[in-house]
Formats: C-alpha cells, sequence, structure tokens
C-alpha cells in the first residue's frame, strides 16, 4: 500500500488561490494580501505566507520587496518557454509509457481519462477539462518512476492550466482538436511508436502555444 499523507492546510490554501488565478478571478499584476487571504479563509498568516512561497514556486505570483505578492503576468515570451519545455517533459512521460507498459489494464487509467474528456469536451466544461488533460501526465508518473520529472510537471502544471484554461474560454471547439490528438498519441503509445509520439506531441505543443499567444493578444 502507498502511503500518501494529507495536503498540509498550506497547500490547500495554495491550491484555492491558485485556482482562482487559473480561473481569472485573480488577475494578472494583482495584489495578493496575506492579511485579506487570513481573514477571507480563517487561517494563521504563518499558513498563507507558506501558501504564497508554493505559489511563487510554482510560477502563478511573484513576490517583491515591499511590494508582496502579486499575481504573475503572462507574456508571450513566458508561454512559448513554458510550451516548449512541457513540450519535452510530456515526450519523456509518453515514451515511459510505451516502453512499460506490459498488458491492456496498465493503459485502462488512460483509457478513463479520455472518456472524461469526451464527457467535458461535450458539455464545454473548460475547467474540467483542463485539469484531466493534467491527470494524463499523473497517470504516465508510475510508468516513468522519475522523482524529479514529477516534481517539475507538479510545479509547472498550475502555470500551463492556467494558459489553456485562457485559451480554452476563447475557444471552446478545440476541445474537439485536443481529443483527437490525445487519441493520436494514445495509439502511437500503444504502438510503442516514438518517433510518432513525438511527432504528435511536437504538433500539440505548436498547437497549444499559437492557441495561447491569440488568446492573450485578443485579451
Amino acid at each position: 500500500m502507498t502511503f500518501k499523507a494529507p495536503d498540509s492546510l498550506a497547500e490547500q490554501i495554495a491550491q484555492h488561490l491558485a485556482e482562482r488565478i487559473i480561473r481569472g478571478e485573480l488577475k494578472p499584476g494583482e495584489r495578493i494580501q496575506e492579511q485579506k487571504v487570513t481573514q477571507a479563509l480563517n487561517v494563521s498568516r504563518g499558513s498563507v505566507r507558506e501558501a504564497l512561497l508554493i505559489l511563487e514556486r510554482r510560477h502563478l505570483i511573484v513576490i517583491l520587496p515591499r511590494r508582496g505578492a502579486q499575481v504573475t503576468e503572462i507574456t508571450a515570451h513566458n508561454v512559448i518557454s513554458l510550451c516548449n519545455l512541457m513540450s519535452e517533459l510530456y515526450v519523456l512521460l509518453a515514451i515511459a509509457v510505451a516502453r512499460t507498459w506490459t498488458e491492456q489494464a496498465d493503459l485502462g487509467a488512460f483509457l478513463q481519462i479520455q472518456q472524461r474528456l469526451i464527457a467535458s469536451s461535450e458539455r464545454a466544461d473548460v475547467q474540467a477539462f483542463v485539469e484531466d488533460s493534467f491527470n494524463v501526465m499523473r497517470a504516465a508518473f508510475p510508468f516513468a518512476d522519475n522523482p524529479y520529472l514529477q516534481e517539475t510537471v507538479e510545479n509547472l502544471q498550475p502555470s500551463m492550466s492556467r494558459n489553456y484554461s485562457l485559451a480554452l474560454e476563447q475557444r471552446k471547439a478545440e476541445m474537439g482538436d485536443y481529443l483527437n490528438l490525445f487519441a493520436n498519441l494514445l495509439g502511437a503509445v500503444i504502438a510503442r511508436d516514438e518517433v510518432l509520439i513525438r511527432k504528435v506531441l511536437g504538433d500539440y505543443a505548436e498547437r497549444s502555444c499559437k492557441l495561447i499567444l491569440s488568446a492573450l493578444t485578443a485579451g
């Protein structure tokens, strides 16, 4: 049995604030005041400070001297840099699954996520769609068995979720295209075709980057 400790209070606060940033309720450049968060959530100031450090590590806020914490800006440079890096991390995870799976049951989690993605797309639920898109990566973690890769992905995931949410809220029809890309990726993984995996994920990253940049310009 694998032991998983419950999330700390600071982690719960960080997740709460992260969701608000990802949904766009907290805008780029907006200040996050410790005292207001402490009062709103009825928690200690120390827990809030720890939560803000978690959010800074996940690139959702920046903590500035004498100005405190504020939500990070989404810039074209950051979008391109993040997409390029995430593309390589996706490839590492997908290839790990392709090389490691042995029986159909090993792929069950991915097939279940695919069905949830289809359902989210049909009801145009962007947040559920984005969340399950990253659950695909989490389902791949055991195959990679690389704690450094897992930590890196988990720290970058909130920023990428924020970018995807921004883009898909403006163009929900794109969810159908992402479903096709995921189906192609799953087929490549099952076939253990590493060349095709790289191609599919390269196309995925390029499409995502263009979509996010377009949404950024429109915004």
